[in-house]
């Protein structure tokens, strides 16, 4: 293809419409509908590749199990909680909230450096709108213009069937999407239980599996990019965590500008114009409707489509690709290649440690965890030359398999232990057990009135699970 003919179905692109703001909302802050022109190229197909993959892990996860255990649930209604395979309790919060620190510290020093990189590939938001909903959209309405022209048409045949048609199609994937996620808070076979049994016998699940329904109904079909725009938090703090050395999306302002269209046989440095042939493709393909060589944006989510769309101005009239590109505002006012610097490479060791640091708290939990607790108002009593005081005990099995268990005490040593009921204790796993037992030790071992103590809960093999530190009250002394 010559470089007039490439040019052509570039240059000549509804000019008028960028002459006025080209973002999601016009000069009387009325919303602009964005109707961004279907990506294509090398950065297009490795995010189909992730958006595929991630897609069959959201899908997939639900049935996977690890050790009998979901992978992922959190039902904060009858306070079951897995992650990983983990079970987590109540008790485990303290994990949950240093994990949560170490997820923010994560983000902002992930942000810091590699910009907004989560946005265009990971984010869910942009992955079922950008993957999902909007494929569907070019697969029934059709490409930009198509669907503006639909937009702007009468309500004939024609568009009352693709609107009712993409509708429709929206509400059963917002559906399907609603039930799997429904399924990371109940479980699989819970959902599959209600869907048999009907939603006259679950009114409650079934007005909750509604609500989602409608709620990524409406984020996807109305809503849509102002999520990013005006919603998401992340996008405002980016713009207090990005500086010159982030990498970001960027229009290389000191090779583009002096931006003019395109004529053949021209030498365009003699003439002292730049590379951009104010093509406005760039524009055309963003989702959130902005144009990249205004400078970095908030409402920019690193999606990569006017990268690739870029490059394919730039292959036809062959001029150089990368004007739009992954870069760092530094590498752009200098002129410099791209370098992974010494502050990246340091910044990707400690996010590596971080994330390492999150599995240790979530997996060096232990298996058991054992409360000796002493019953409110209770004191001590002397009988037989030996002091007694009564214990209530709580033991939590963290694990999926079955503990016989054994009580002893370590420290001070010559303990008694009289259990009320069998001294064999059968956990099972995923169980908490309570029960009392009367620890008692000569007269003349307790020296304080206060006298503190080990109790350690050991399994069949004679291992420590757990230990928990206490006090075992005595009389009171007088110390000469």
């Amino acid at each position: 293809m010559s470089a007039e003919s490439g040019n052509s179905q570039f240059v000549e692109i509804e000019n008028d419409t960028f002459r006025n703001s080209v973002g999601t909302m016009d000069e009387t802050g009325k919303r602009k509908w964005v109707f961004p022109r279907k990506p294509k190229g090398k950065y297009t197909n490795y995010r189909n590749y992730a958006s595929y993959l991630m897609l069959a892990i959201f899908f997939g996860l639900p049935f996977v199990k690890i050790n009998g255990n979901p992978f992922l649930l959190i039902n904060v209604i009858d306070r079951r909680f897995f992650i990983l395979g983990q079970p987590f309790y109540l008790q485990d919060f303290f994990i949950l909230a240093l994990g949560a620190v170490t997820s923010v510290i994560f983000v902002m020093l992930f942000t810091v450096v590699f910009g907004r990189i989560f946005c265009g590939w990971l984010c869910p938001q942009t992955l079922f709108m950008e993957m999902v909903f909007r494929k569907i959209e070019y697969w029934i309405e059709g490409d930009r213009n198509k669907q503006m022209k639909l937009d702007k048409q009468q309500w004939d045949a024609e568009k009352i069937r693709k609107r009712l048609l993409k509708w429709s199609v929206f509400a059963l994937v917002s559906f399907t999407i609603a039930h799997f996620m429904f399924m990371y808070i109940v479980g699989y076979q819970e959902v599959f239980r209600i869907m048999s049994e009907g939603p006259q016998n679950h009114s409650m699940k079934f007005l909750v599996m509604l609500f989602f329904t409608m709620t990524f109904y409406f984020v996807f079909a109305w809503l849509r990019e102002q999520v990013c725009t005006l919603v998401c938090p992340y996008g405002r703090l980016q713009g207090v965590l990005i500086d010159k050395q982030t990498i970001n999306v960027y229009y290389d302002f000191k090779r583009g500008e002096g931006r003019s269209k395109w004529r053949n046989n021209e030498d365009r440095k003699a003439a002292g114009k730049g590379d951009c042939i104010d093509c406005h493709q760039c524009v055309v393909v963003c989702p959130t409707g902005i144009d990249i060589r205004n400078g970095q944006q908030l409402e920019c989510v690193n999606c990569t489509a006017c990268i690739d769309a870029c490059d394919e101005v730039m292959e036809k009239v062959g001029l150089p690709k990368g004007l739009v590109r992954y870069a760092t505002e530094a590498e752009i006012e200098n002129q410099e290649t791209f370098k992974f610097t010494s502050r990246m490479k340091a910044t990707t060791v400690f996010l590596a440690l971080l994330i390492g640091f999150l599995g240790f708290l979530m997996y060096d939990r232990g298996s058991m965890e054992a409360k000796f607790i002493k019953p409110a108002g209770s004191t001590f009593f002397i009988k037989d030359g030996k002091i007694t005081n009564t214990f209530i005990y709580t033991l939590l099995n963290k694990s999926n398999e079955k503990k016989i268990l054994t009580i002893k005490v370590m420290t001070p040593t010559n303990a008694e232990i009289t259990y009320f009921g069998s001294e064999k204790i059968i956990l099972k796993g995923d169980e908490i057990l309570k029960g009392n037992i009367n620890i008692s030790f000569p007269e003349e071992d307790i020296k304080f009135s206060k006298q503190n103590m080990v109790i350690g809960v050991f399994d069949e093999k004679g291992e420590m699970l757990d230990s928990f530190d206490t006090t075992f009250e005595g009389p009171f002394k007088l110390m000469l």
